[in-house]
């Protein structure tokens, strides 16, 4: 399902035949390429990058998108994937996670758009989101959008707990 006019468009998806997975990558290559150096060390750069795409694109069809209600929006730009998150069930209400801008698209807004989108998305449903304390503009692109925060830690669905995130609400 799309919506908008023109050249701008919220894309809602949640089949990976939806979308195209190069063009998501192009919005989470500072990610990858971050992880990648993480997982793969010994690896020469190309390769983490495009083992980190590979775990990716595996994580979202073998289990994002196999979880009942699971949905990516992306916020599309005249034809350029510009900003994303990830929308899936959390306790009582979802939880938003993986929000990336492409660097180059950072600072002109794209981030809050689609997390305003999320919220209309979610008509009332809380979301909740994990941000890392260390994340200044995500923190303040969440309180723009009417996030507050209600832990100093974040718990993921496996039950592991991160002190190096606090978890948002929005209501």
């Amino acid at each position: 399902m799309n919506a908008g006019l023109g050249v701008q468009m919220l894309k809602i998806v949640n089949r990976m035949n939806d979308f195209s997975f190069g063009k998501l990558m192009e919005v989470y290559e500072e990610g990858n390429l971050e992880n990648g150096q993480d997982m793969w060390p010994d690896e020469p750069v190309g390769r983490q990058i495009a083992l980190a795409e590979q775990e990716f694109y595996s994580y979202l069809q073998q289990f994002f998108f196999k979880s009942e209600g699971a949905v990516y929006l992306i916020w599309d730009e005249q034809g350029s994937y510009v900003s994303a998150l990830r929308l899936e069930s959390y306790q009582d209400g979802l939880l938003l996670e993986a929000l990336e801008t492409a660097p180059k698209h950072r600072r002109k807004g794209f981030g809050a758009r689609l997390v305003s989108a999320a919220v209309t998305y979610a008509n009332g449903t809380k979301i909740y989101s994990h941000v890392s304390k260390k994340n200044l503009p995500s923190l303040r692109t969440h309180e723009k959008c009417g996030f507050v925060k209600v832990s100093d830690h974040a718990v993921y669905a496996d039950g592991s707990v991160d002190g190096r995130c606090c978890t948002l609400c929005h209501e």
